[in-house]
């Protein structure tokens, strides 16, 4: 779960982690009047959102004025933001933070992770921060560092000052980067973390070291553990649709295609999506609907779905079998269709308890569908439809 940037910084700072000083803002007067109390010379407005790459698609502006500030918070609230990571669809910013603007002398970039081949913590840095960043490590991946975690006593900010060294930092400034390490990585396992980035790691003339920008991601199976972390989770960023399907007992993640996935269960579903990408198909989602989802709650993510300007064809494939049997989710597909009166053609594969009714159903409906017993058939009839 992606937390905004305000909020990873609050939990930054209980570990001693130096930030700029700001405060979050939902509206263009809001963000003047805080701008107005900081007290400081210049600032930064920044939209918050869970995607990366906000500086290069206008998503963080520098202004010299409260009044400059509120124009921009203005232009960023209530739009929808397309950056690199989220694609065309773009995420739409509720909020903004407004902060001091530091005087950066230099750049770097830190994030403690878990890496995905020994399932282990590991440390990254490089001397190349900044929003250009991810272009300069695509071009060259030798500019970043790393070293896992267990090899190293990460408590101990000289071990992680001698660290630092390598990527140019020294005496004070070098001692002042590890304050800010050594209270990320606290941070990291404090909360059950899978990721915490601070790009840049900013260096001042003076020597400091600050967290100008900051990327947490918890892991959402462990927010049983952190009570603390409600009140963040309700504000973490999700998106409209996901956040929809959650409130509708359906596990769901938005993807750039044109083919809708209706499936249930976690397996059923990685399975029919990468048979789609394998056939050269590109998926809209990635569902799995959940056995305590009613054929109301199912609808209401399938008509979300229909209603993608994008979308070509909807591919069902389910297993009806424990609580979720095939006709509940026929009879979804009927209350979405019949309140959007869409032609979108379906392409239906049912099979286990209920399957003949099931059937039935979307027979008796009159649903625009094509039924076949093979799933692999299913997947590459959809994919041919979707062109």
């Amino acid at each position: 779960m992606f937390l905004m940037e305000h909020h990873a910084k609050a939990l930054l700072r209980q570990n001693g982690v130096v930030t700029p000083k700001g405060k979050v803002a939902e509206t263009p007067l809001e963000a003047g009047r805080i701008a107005g109390a900081l007290g400081v010379g210049g600032f930064a407005v920044k939209a918050q959102i869970g995607a990366g790459g906000r500086g290069l698609a206008g998503g963080v502006q520098f202004s010299d004025s409260p009044k400059d500030v509120e124009r921009h918070a203005a232009g960023m609230l209530g739009n929808r933001l397309e950056t690199a990571q989220t694609g065309v669809r773009g995420e739409i910013v509720r909020k903004v933070f407004v902060e001091e603007r530091i005087d950066i002398d230099r750049m770097f970039y830190f994030s403690v992770l878990i890496d995905q081949n020994s399932a282990e913590p590991v440390l990254l840095f490089s001397s190349s921060g900044g929003v250009e960043f991810e272009r300069v490590a695509a071009a060259d991946p030798g500019v970043i560092k790393h070293i896992h975690l267990k090899e190293i006593d990460w408590r101990e900010p000289e071990a992680i000052s001698e660290i630092l060294g390598s990527v140019g930092l020294s005496g004070n400034a070098a001692k002042s980067a590890a304050t800010v390490v050594t209270g990320a990585i606290r941070t990291f396992f404090e909360n059950d973390a899978l990721l915490i980035e601070i790009n840049p790691l900013a260096v001042t003339a003076t020597g400091e070291a600050v967290a100008v920008d900051a990327k947490m991601v918890v892991d959402g199976n462990a927010l049983p553990r952190h009570v603390e972390l409600e009140a963040v989770v309700s504000e973490a960023a999700v998106e409209e649709s996901e956040r929809l399907a959650q409130e509708n007992n359906v596990n769901f993640v938005e993807l750039d295609g044109n083919i809708g996935l209706v499936v249930n269960g976690a397996g059923l579903g990685l399975a029919t999506l990468d048979l789609v990408v394998e056939l050269g198909g590109r998926p809209a989602n990635f569902m799995d609907i959940r056995t305590t989802a009613g054929s109301f709650q199912i609808a209401r993510v399938v008509q979300m779905l229909i209603e993608r300007p994008d979308l070509k064809v909807m591919l069902v494939n389910v297993h009806g079998g424990g609580m979720t049997v095939c006709d509940t989710i026929a009879e979804a597909l009927n209350f979405a269709y019949s309140r959007t009166g869409s032609a979108i053609p379906i392409v239906y594969r049912a099979a286990g308890q209920n399957a003949p009714w099931a059937l039935s159903i979307m027979q008796n409906r009159k649903l625009p569908f094509r039924q076949f017993d093979n799933m692999s058939q299913a997947v590459a009839a959809a994919v041919e439809m979707a062109g």
